[in-house]
């Protein structure tokens, strides 16, 4: 009987670290890029924060197809939702919206998604939905596989009033934490940061992150391990 685990062919799903952060005057948002099929990883770079609007993304976890479809709805309603207004959705608005098709959906989706963004009206702006459909405004958000590493670490290190360098390097370090220690994320690491300013993207490669406890160099290949290390023999005596 075949390995269910390795059915490549099977649900892409993204076990996960996504992360949400407010600062002093907007938002950073950053993920992981591992998409798994069981032990298969189908894709090591893609991309989990995806764009509603202008002003606002949202960072995606749980099952890949799930979270894109919802994140397809969400902005085709909110390109509706703009054309009648004559002005953006506000970071409420979209949140709100997500939850709710999120909520009545509850039985067939399984993804928790952050919505985090910038609006005139109350500025930088991060929520957490769930599975299930909650709607959590929060200072800061985590979610994912990788976010059970990562809740004693951010009660100790996200402060009120951070600057955007600040947030930025935190919430790199954070997901670079959670990939050193979670077997469902890896790969590189994407930042969005949303302010009055605009939208800014980064891109932060695997082998340019920190190492942490025991972690290993990047290699290019196994063979690059294997040849590049000479264990001595084992004595019998």
């Amino acid at each position: 009987m075949e390995n269910p685990s390795m059915d490549v062919n099977g649900p892409h799903n993204m076990g996960t670290t996504i992360i949400g952060v407010t600062y002093d005057g907007g938002v950073v948002l950053g993920a992981d890029s591992r998409t798994s099929t069981g032990m298969y990883v189908a894709n090591r770079a893609s991309d989990k924060i995806t764009q509603l609007t202008d002003n606002v993304y949202v960072c995606r976890s749980g099952s890949a197809a799930d979270s894109q479809i919802v994140s397809d709805y969400v902005r085709y309603f909110l390109h509706q939702h703009t054309i009648q207004l004559g002005q953006p959705a506000t970071v409420k608005v979209v949140a709100n919206l997500v939850r709710l098709m999120s909520y009545n959906n509850k039985n067939m989706l399984q993804t928790g998604l952050i919505v985090g963004g910038w609006d005139k009206y109350e500025g930088g702006k991060i929520y957490g939905i769930p599975l299930g459909g909650t709607l959590i405004e929060q200072p800061f958000a985590i979610g994912g596989s990788g976010s059970s590493y990562l809740y004693g670490f951010f009660d100790q290190s996200w402060k009120e009033g951070m600057t955007e360098e600040e947030a930025e390097q935190l919430v790199v370090k954070a997901v670079s934490l959670a990939i050193a220690r979670d077997g469902a994320s890896g790969g590189v690491v994407r930042t969005v940061t949303i302010n009055s300013e605009g939208v800014t993207r980064k891109f932060y490669p695997g082998d340019k992150l920190p190492l942490w406890h025991e972690e290993l160099e990047p290699q290019n290949s196994l063979l690059d391990i294997l040849t590049g290390s000479h264990p001595e023999p084992m004595s019998t005596q």
